[in-house]
């Protein structure tokens, strides 16, 4: 055989801070409510959010997008509170949150609920219910014009 058969060189090109950057941007986009396209309603307060977000952190989430693909939807989440939908943004937004001792028990209550990675695994002390058992009847979704 002939000619030359060795691969083109190629060069490896990183971001050195890419994940701060992305973190830095995704936070941006939810502070500016820029191109955001779900709303969550709970406790008689309502967020925006992402879906890309959202179906990221949550399996839960990403099979409900999935399932009811309207431009905007409203998710309806019932039995949430709005500290704890505030809370779990912020984790799913910043990576980290800050939650008082009283409070925890019923944060990683709903973080389980809602299947949040990161926090749905967290070892409690009591028997929380199974999430597919839980969500399912009590929530629901509906498109917004």
């Amino acid at each position: 055989m002939g000619g030359d058969t060795s691969p083109e060189q190629q060069y490896a090109l990183r971001w050195n801070d890419f994940q701060s950057s992305i973190l830095s941007s995704f936070r941006h986009l939810r502070d500016e409510e820029d191109f955001v396209d779900v709303t969550l309603a709970c406790d008689g307060c309502s967020f925006t959010a992402h879906k890309v977000v959202l179906s990221a952190c949550s399996p839960y989430f990403r099979r409900l997008l999935k399932a009811n693909p309207c431009q905007h939807p409203i998710v309806i989440l019932r039995d949430v509170q709005q500290k704890d939908m505030e809370n779990l943004l912020r984790f799913m937004y910043n990576g980290e949150v800050h939650i008082g001792q009283e409070q925890l028990a019923d944060f990683l209550k709903t973080a389980q609920m809602l299947q949040v990675r990161g926090l749905a695994d967290v070892e409690t002390n009591q028997k929380l219910p199974v999430p597919e058992q839980k969500v399912s009847p009590y929530n629901f979704i509906m498109c917004s014009r």
